[in-house]
């Protein structure tokens, strides 16, 4: 009995591989197989959404400018109801002079060891309040603290106090105050610096200070309290009387009176 030879499964990868390599030979392409063949997957792009510390800036600086152009806008309106009151008012700042000043007493006693020095004071003073407006403005004006003081502003001389008044407009109105000090001990550069402007003919040259608040009512408004400043200089001629009964009449022509805003910040007062 004749046995039976069975083919065996490697001829057919064989003649494959055969056929691979006639083509490779023959210059055409060939697949690779199963995994050639397998399509590739596409995956679309997804954007991330933005961070929140973005939108949290972005808005930030958004309340910012909103801000910051309201202010602005505020300001013009305001500049622009200050523009047109100005030039409908035309307002002016209140005006100061003053007319006398009279030396009472002007004392200055040191001990014969010269440890200490003694300053007495006393003085009439009379000032002229001016309201320039001519329109309905009116100033209201608290208790004035008046000070004197040489014109170096080395050597204190005196205070008083005027009481409260109003000015109305295209009117003056006159003040008159005392100021006086007695001063136990003063220092020793005082009493030369002193001394030295006694001596002198044109004699002592003063500087009247006062501070108060003040009030501005136009028509049926009324604005709040600003403090204000008024300086009068070139005070000249002041000097010790000779007799108890007598006083000594100061030169005021050629005083002048400032007056300035007191702009306080915090615990600063410009």
């Amino acid at each position: 009995m004749a046995d039976r030879v069975y083919p065996s499964a490697k001829p057919p990868a064989a003649a494959t591989n055969g056929a691979a390599a006639a083509a490779n030979a023959n210059g055409t392409p060939t697949t690779a197989g199963p995994a050639a063949n397998k399509p590739q997957l596409y995956r679309p792009y997804r954007p991330q959404p933005p961070q929140r510390r973005r939108r949290r800036r972005c808005s930030l600086c958004c309340c910012c400018f909103w801000t910051i152009l309201l202010l602005l806008f505020v300001a013009l309106l305001a500049a622009i109801a200050g523009a047109a009151l100005y030039v409908l008012y035309h307002p002016h700042r209140p005006a100061f002079s003053l007319s006398s000043f009279r030396t009472v007493a002007l004392n200055l006693t040191t001990a014969p060891d010269g440890s200490a020095s003694r300053l007495t004071t006393l003085f009439n003073l009379t000032l002229i309040s001016k309201n320039p407006n001519s329109h309905t403005f009116t100033f209201f004006y608290d208790p004035l603290l008046v000070s004197l003081s040489s014109a170096s502003g080395s050597v204190f001389l005196g205070n008083g106090s005027i009481p409260a008044f109003a000015s109305y407009p295209k009117n003056q109105t006159t003040l008159r105050t005392v100021a006086s000090a007695t001063t136990e001990d003063v220092d020793a550069e005082s009493v030369a610096s002193l001394r030295s402007d006694l001596r002198r003919k044109a004699g002592l040259a003063l500087e009247v200070r006062m501070e108060t608040k003040v009030r501005v009512k136009a028509g049926g408004r009324r604005s709040k309290k600003v403090g204000i400043k008024v300086v009068c200089d070139g005070i000249k001629g002041v000097s010790a009387p000779r007799d108890k009964n007598a006083t000594v009449v100061a030169n005021v022509f050629d005083s002048e009176c400032k007056v300035d805003l007191l702009i306080k910040i915090w615990r600063f007062t410009f």
